[in-house]
């Protein structure tokens, strides 16, 4: 293959590596070679993710058009063929140039063989695409909406008047927010600096420092974002740093804090004389919170560590605020990651609950008299979310929830939910706890 790859054939390679090495799309994007045109790589971006979005269905159309698929290179010409499937439904592709280009990646992806194969399956599609998709639609109506079966009945049981909702919002094109470091430039001003760009964008509605742009930019075309006056954050993420500081608070952890946004946050609101630890056990992610507060020109202690050992880092000295931004299913921003549709596993609700929990139980006695510990995950199950709390709370007498009185999500057994899509903001739970004395 070339070394600067054709969109399509970029994209079925990204794709084999999600759907058939069950690689995350990040990783994968930075890993497989991609077009160097800005024009083609969006192509390629833009098939990757509508196929990982809408390919639950797409998949049933191509089990029912192919009954014996090849052995031979089968993820990537599985990949190759979603493409074709995805751009003669969801693109304005003319039909000839989409299956011209398809059937033309697969020599290209050293699969010659496969040219007519791939050329008859789309042309079959294309004979019967309404009866086709009819079919599919009946035969898996939770493919048909874009959610695997397990998780489709997790969100009806939580969500019995929402679930629709929150499956819709799901499979939407998110939007892109900015987060404006406000101690720096007003937003009102930072507005009119995107307005003479011509980038146009509006305030949103209820989170005070966001900006929502009308349509997606490169980072390198946003006013001040080498500078730090701003950095991209979904309006809901935004929610945590004011919420642990709201009354103060000089001595802070954030806990699992790669790549570093929320670190960045705190920082900017943080009162003169106040630290940020910011921890993650990932070694290789640590540079990225390095980049993030350069960018910011802003400056925490950053530690590789494990929190759930926290003799193997903590200098004994408790912190006043913790943010524990927990690893979870991250059904929230699906419609930021729609790979999580096809990695993720039932049984890995379980675990990852359990694994939340361990991190309570080993944060809370770092956590100061009189301190505040803040409980986030991006997921909308309630298992990973008030089900953890609950758990935490039942077995400490020293932990009290702080209702959060704020005007947006909805209030829960305990905690905050904000469901996809409410405000426009990604999927995010929230849980204040207070230590007490006993």
């Amino acid at each position: 293959m070339a070394t600067t790859p054709s969109p399509r054939a970029a994209a079925a390679l990204t794709l084999a590596q999600v759907i058939g090495a069950e690689r995350s799309l990040t990783d994968a994007l930075e890993t497989t070679a991609q077009p160097t045109s800005l024009r083609d790589r969006a192509l390629a971006r833009e098939l990757c993710y509508g196929v990982l979005r809408h390919g639950l269905l797409l998949q049933v159309v191509y089990r029912a058009l192919v009954k014996r698929p090849p052995a031979s290179d089968a993820p990537l010409l599985q990949s190759l063929l979603l493409c074709g499937l995805y751009q003669l439904i969801h693109l304005n592709t003319p039909p000839h140039a989409a299956v011209g280009a398809t059937v033309a990646a697969a020599a290209e992806l050293g699969l010659p063989w496969a040219k007519g194969f791939v050329n008859g399956v789309l042309r079959a599609f294309q004979r019967d695409a309404e009866g086709l998709l009819v079919r599919a639609s009946r035969a898996d109506p939770p493919a048909a909406l874009g959610c695997p079966a397990w998780w489709l009945s997790a969100l009806q049981a939580a969500y019995p008047q929402q679930w629709d909702t929150v499956v819709a919002a799901g499979n939407t094109r998110p939007p892109l927010v900015l987060r404006i470091n406000r101690e720096r430039i007003r937003r009102d001003d930072y507005l009119v600096r995107l307005n003479e760009a011509g980038i146009g964008a509006s305030a949103h509605a209820v989170v005070a420092g966001a900006v929502v742009l009308d349509e997606p930019q490169s980072v390198e075309t946003i006013p001040g974002f080498r500078e730090g006056l701003c950095s991209v954050q979904d309006a809901a993420a935004q929610l945590a740093a004011p919420l642990l500081l709201a009354d103060g608070g000089l001595r802070i952890l954030d806990a699992c804090a790669a790549p570093g946004g929320k670190t960045g946050h705190l920082l900017e609101l943080l009162a003169a004389g106040g630290t940020v630890t910011a921890l993650d056990k990932d070694a290789s992610r640590r540079s990225r919170i390095d980049e993030n507060l350069a960018r910011l020109r802003l400056s925490a202690q950053v530690v590789t560590g494990d929190a759930t050992l926290t003799d193997d880092w903590w200098d004994g000295r408790p912190f006043d605020r913790i943010l524990l931004d927990a690893p979870c299913s991250a059904t929230g921003i699906v419609r930021r990651h729609p790979d999580i549709k096809w990695l993720r596993r039932p049984a890995d609700i379980s675990k990852l609950a359990d694994y939340q929990k361990r991190l309570l139980q080993a944060l809370w006695p770092l956590l100061a008299p009189q301190g505040r510990l803040l409980y986030t995950t991006c997921s909308v199950l309630p298992e990973e979310n008030e089900g953890v709390v609950q758990t935490f709370l039942a077995a400490h007498p020293d932990a009290r929830e702080q209702v959060l009185a704020v005007d947006w999500g909805e209030a829960r057994v305990i905690g905050r939910q904000v469901l996809p899509g409410q405000n426009g903001m990604d999927g995010f739970y929230y849980a204040c706890l207070n230590k007490v004395s006993v």
